[in-house]
């Protein structure tokens, strides 16, 4: 298997502060007009992530590759490996796996492995994730808890977003559909131990992006996740892109 030629490099861009306004003024519009966000859909309780290492041969096109159910919400993360740059999938992996390992508690695998996590339905709590159109190399995300009143008072959650290229089955061999995570930012986030009367509990985050060359913009999607303390499955969302 050659290295993978379709997909252009992941690797970040500096992020000049004028895109960072045409960013924010552009995902603004994008919500305004509710493109690419997660408003008509149902809520999510499963996230189901797939890891690769970059040095394995076999593993993006494996025929054992785990699909994704009604229901959950995918994530396909490529790691870098020992091999660095000669890895043969080297040209799509992407360090925020390694971070994304770490806090998950586990190591780099030699080929692939999958992780499921599952959640309880929580009253009341409601994420929204949504972003705007490509521009100049950037897309402007944004990702926004709004708790119930009731839901975990004093207690600390981190925020995760991730830009990810949705890749349809059979892209260079692979047996499953994929969400190719291009980007990840993350925020931890404090709920208050007590609120004040008629005072809303809303937590609110909004980065640009920054998005490889070569990367067809109309496939670029944002999932994001709300974790407890414990590391534990909160909600999670994924945008959807309506005309």
């Amino acid at each position: 298997m050659k290295h993978m030629k379709l997909f252009a490099s992941s690797r970040p861009l500096m992020l000049p502060l004028v895109l960072v306004f045409a960013s924010a003024l552009q995902l603004q519009s994008a919500q305004a007009q509710s493109i690419c966000s997660n408003d008509k859909q149902t809520p999510t309780q499963q996230l189901l992530e797939r890891f690769i290492n970059a040095d394995c041969e076999t593993c993006w096109a494996d025929p054992a590759a785990l699909p994704a159910t009604a229901g959950q919400i995918v994530l396909d993360w490529v790691v870098p490996g020992s091999k660095g740059d000669d890895g043969i999938l080297s040209a799509v992996a992407n360090r925020d796996g390694l971070t994304r390992l770490a806090a998950v508690a586990m190591r780099l695998p030699d080929s692939a492995t999958t992780r499921l996590s599952s959640s309880e339905p929580h009253s009341g709590v409601k994420l929204r994730v949504a972003h705007g159109l490509a521009l100049s190399g950037y897309v402007g995300a944004s990702i926004e808890l709004k708790p119930s009143q009731t839901f975990a008072h004093g207690l600390s959650v981190t925020a995760w977003l991730a830009l990810v290229e949705m890749l349809p089955k059979g892209t260079e061999g692979s047996v499953v559909e994929r969400n190719l995570v291009r980007n990840v930012f993350t925020s931890a986030w404090n709920m208050p131990a007590a609120l004040r009367k008629k005072e809303l509990l809303r937590f609110y985050e909004a980065r640009a992006m920054s998005v490889a060359q070569g990367i067809d913009p109309d496939r670029l999607r944002v999932v994001g996740w709300i974790e407890d303390q414990k590391g534990r499955l909160v909600t999670a969302a994924q945008s959807e892109c309506t005309p």
